[in-house]
């Protein structure tokens, strides 16, 4: 991949958004991820206004440290960044202790806190977007969006733009390199971040995103039948969770209501 060229190509392209939609700039959820890493460089490399939010909920403290470390080498490497703590643990904790149908140890039930917790976040990035007029940068790569949906729909799904939707997991982790980003997010091991016990995005899917990756370039064109071996099973993962997220990636369905109906 030509890095530079895609990364001027961003960037230049997140700037002449904000123009268009008249806004000062970005404000991004920063997790101390690749992604988000990547995102939140590119977004300080136009010139705008950039907020960068860390918010935590009961994060582990390895996640908070290179959060914070990377809000602090942007803000050194970039004027127009700025960086803000929100702990949002004592607000999801109000909130588990509230709900009725909370069940310790059901597997449904933690998946909605879990999910909770970025829809919480998605609500805090809108607050300060619109209170600064900023818009909300989204941070998912192309395997999350459209391959196996491993995102929160109205959590970190929930975004005005998202500029790296386009590249797979292993050329965010190329422009990371390019963009000189502090080496424990260029090592960081992917996790979503919103479990209370260490699980890794490979642990919760079951595959690598190289291994999802190569599927993906291939999805549509060929069947369970054309793979063996270890491609056969990520191929039986994909598949199984493009097909679950699918309502995730196609616009609100909508009820038409025959105009005919409407005379008389």
């Amino acid at each position: 991949m030509q890095t530079q060229k895609v990364i001027d190509h961003i960037v230049n392209w997140l700037k002449d958004y904000a123009t268009k939609a008249n806004v000062k700039g970005y404000v991004i959820g920063v997790s101390g991820g690749v992604d988000s890493g990547v995102v939140s460089t590119l977004c300080a490399m136009t010139g705008l206004e950039v907020l960068l939010l860390e918010m935590p909920i009961r994060q582990k403290q390895d996640q908070v440290n290179r959060a914070q470390d990377h809000i602090e080498d942007l803000k050194r490497r970039f004027p127009n960044v700025q960086g803000k703590r929100i702990d949002l643990t004592p607000v999801f904790e109000t909130f588990e202790n509230s709900v009725e149908d909370h069940v310790e140890g059901r597997w449904s039930n933690n998946l909605s806190l879990a999910n909770t917790r970025s829809r919480f976040r998605m609500v805090t990035l809108y607050y300060f977007g619109q209170l600064h007029g900023l818009l909300v940068c989204g941070t998912g790569n192309k395997v999350e969006d459209f391959g196996i949906g491993f995102y929160t729909k109205y959590g970190d799904g929930g975004v005005d733009v998202s500029p790296i939707a386009d590249l797979y997991k292993t050329e965010v982790y190329q422009l990371a390199k390019e963009l000189n980003l502090i080496e424990s997010i260029q090592n960081a091991i992917p996790t979503d971040g919103l479990w209370d016990a260490e699980r890794t995005d490979e642990d919760q899917i079951g595959a690598t995103y190289p291994e999802l990756e190569k599927i993906q370039k291939e999805y549509g064109t060929k069947a369970v039948e054309d793979y063996e071996g270890r491609d056969k099973e990520v191929f039986m993962i994909f598949d199984r969770m493009h097909k679950a997220a699918k309502h995730k990636m196609v616009p609100i369905p909508i009820c038409d209501i025959p105009e005919e109906w409407r005379e008389g």
